[in-house]
């Protein structure tokens, strides 16, 4: 039985379908339709039962899958074993923020494959909620507040947060004074989102209201130096704006509490060694970040 077939097998299974799954390979659709069938023939029962929407397990594809993953995964660890000490080999597929994941992770995701030439690393750059277990990630890089969920998050480093306008804003519609005056501006945000912030050793939440919204920071960033209102954004993306002027910090009586940046994975007694060597990787190169070390000031 051939590992590259119960490996397609499990891909499609988790990807409920083919052409996702042959995204995540990086083959094409015709080489795992042919991996499956071959899979198929040989132990003699249907695995996936093939349908409009993709590909749904069959009762004994589903029992199959149990034990083709568990075997995948001893495979992935015997391969690991096998090579010189502190080298790393297999795949890492990676979910990170599209606002600054390629501009300020990036660098370190290539010192990684610098570091790992064995080491395949695939990074999808998205902003939008990731499921790790279901589109087949090893592990996420996140930002800003953790919610509640079954994954294990490692820390990696602090995020400094401003609410900041553009002194055109200012000069027009005046600098919110505390939390509950925001209710008199507008926000710019990317969803409906609660916005934090600290009143001495107290939290105070405000759900802002605005008519500009983006699933993004970068736009968000565009919005605020357009004068379109005030947005509630990490150091990161604003650091250079604040510093030209085109951006300036309001409200800073209460600042937004410190978030962080965290390399999650599924749930799971032992993380890869991989995932471990990035979580290190990225800490070592998160406390020598500008951006990131401390909070940007003017």
């Amino acid at each position: 039985m051939d590992i590259e077939e119960l490996q397609t097998f499990v891909e499609v299974a988790d990807a409920g379908g083919i052409s996702s799954a042959a995204i995540r390979l990086g083959v094409s659709k015709s080489i795992v339709s042919r991996r499956l069938a071959r899979l198929e023939a040989e132990l003699g029962i249907q695995l996936l039962a093939r349908t409009t929407r993709g590909a749904a397990l069959t009762e004994a594809g589903t029992t199959f899958r149990e034990h083709a993953a568990r075997v995948c995964a001893e495979i992935d660890l015997a391969k690991e074993t096998m090579l010189p000490s502190g080298a790393l080999g297999g795949r890492l597929r990676i979910a990170a923020p599209l606002s600054f994941g390629p501009t300020h992770f990036a660098p370190m995701l290539a010192e990684m494959a610098r570091r790992h030439p064995q080491l395949q690393i695939q990074t999808c750059y998205s902003d939008r909620f990731v499921d790790l277990i279901a589109e087949g990630y090893d592990c996420a890089i996140r930002v800003g507040y953790l919610p509640d969920s079954n994954l294990i998050a490692r820390g990696i480093g602090p995020i400094f947060t401003k609410l900041v306008a553009s002194p055109d804003y200012i000069k027009a519609h005046g600098e919110p004074e505390s939390p509950q005056a925001l209710v008199n501006h507008e926000a710019l945000m990317q969803a409906t989102e609660t916005w934090q912030f600290m009143d001495g050793n107290k939290v105070i939440s405000v759900r802002p209201q605005g008519r500009f919204k983006a699933d993004n920071g970068v736009a968000l960033v565009a919005a605020a130096r357009a004068g379109l209102g005030v947005a509630y954004l990490p150091d990161c993306l604003t650091y250079e704006h604040v510093i030209s002027g085109a951006l300036v910090p309001i409200m800073t009586r209460f600042p937004p509490p410190p978030a962080g940046a965290y390399v999650v994975r599924p749930p799971g007694p032992h993380p890869a060694r991989k995932i471990q060597a990035l979580a290190e990787l990225l800490i070592e190169s998160f406390g020598q970040s500008p951006h990131f070390a401390k909070p940007v000031s003017v």
